[in-house]
């Protein structure tokens, strides 16, 4: 049995050493073959550097350089893509995501789990940042047609069987989260603590959270297009209940309402309502015309992996 794992890395050269030495030290405690997977998203530092003279000094390193930065999701797919595990294992590079916990992922691999999730505790976060991630998966799972739970992200354990049918989706706009979910099987749950990042700081920014989050509601379903309708719906009835209203406020009391303020008020309100409306109709769009181009999902620039093993 082979067991792979899968680390997307960008600006990690200070850090991918020691995530090495872990990774090195764990695969001495398990009873299964190992090849490492490192994939080097465009990054701007020594990373490339670092993970070729990795790859020299031990045989199970491979490696791949992209072209260019093209996000985590296309080197997690890269990488996935270029293993040849009977088991995969999806990893940060940054050690918070904890290398000794795979042997206990690969016992629930063993036991009958296609799926073997490490769901992250919580406990230790801020009670800001707990509130605000449980409102963000209530809000999501309203929304979308898979079930996603806080806690679970991309660090996980897939089974072969798991991972072709994962690689079989080739949808350009990829949301991992929701795939892994879609996709199904026996899954199996593993509780850990977050380590602290020891190099460096996290590349997400603000604005990248909040596209991510954005993917996770759109790549899914259209009930944003049905609320869409819903809510258009709902102005017309309220337009004409108002309307209503004035009418019979000045049939039955006699009282003249100044229109300019009402008109601007509807204007105002049926103009953003609009732009709200066509900006989700706009992101719809957007992602059929990227889906329609059929561009590869990443370039690889450099690899000691067989090229053949990374279709495009």
């Amino acid at each position: 049995m082979i067991t792979s794992i899968v680390v997307p890395c960008y600006r990690e050269a200070d850090g991918l050493p020691a995530l090495y030495a872990r990774l090195a030290a764990m695969s001495e405690t398990v009873d299964t073959d190992m090849e490492f997977v490192f994939v080097d998203d465009g990054s701007t530092d020594d990373t490339p550097t670092v993970l070729r003279k990795l790859a020299e000094s031990d045989p199970r390193v491979k490696y791949l350089a992209l072209s260019r930065n093209f996000g985590k999701e296309a080197a997690m797919l890269a990488g996935l893509r270029a293993a040849r595990g009977d088991a995969v294992v999806i990893m940060d590079a940054d050690l918070q995501h904890p290398p000794e916990l795979v042997p206990r992922l690969l016992d629930e691999h063993l036991a009958g789990a296609d799926q073997v999730v490490a769901r992250r505790d919580r406990s230790n976060d801020s009670p800001l940042r707990r509130t605000l991630s449980r409102l963000y998966f209530r809000a999501v799972n309203s929304v979308v047609d898979v079930r996603l739970v806080d806690g679970e992200g991309d660090f996980r354990l897939l089974s072969r069987r798991a991972l072709d049918a994962l690689l079989s989706l080739t949808e350009y706009n990829r949301f991992s989260k929701g795939l892994f979910a879609w996709i199904g099987f026996p899954v199996a749950v593993v509780p850990f603590r977050s380590g602290e990042r020891e190099h460096g700081r996290s590349s997400w920014s603000l604005e990248s959270l909040v596209n991510y989050g954005v993917d996770g509601i759109l790549s899914f379903n259209s009930k944003p297009l049905r609320s869409a309708i819903h809510a258009g719906v709902l102005l017309v009835v309220a337009s004409i209940a108002y309307l209503v209203w004035q009418i019979v406020n000045a049939v039955t009391v006699g009282v003249d309402t100044p229109g300019y303020l009402t008109s601007i008020a509807a204007i105002i309100g049926l103009g953003g309502a609009q732009m709200i409306l066509l900006g989700i109709i706009g992101e719809y769009v957007g992602r059929i015309f990227l889906e329609t181009k059929r561009r590869p999902h990443f370039i690889v620039m450099e690899s000691n992996v067989d090229r053949s093993r990374l279709p495009r």
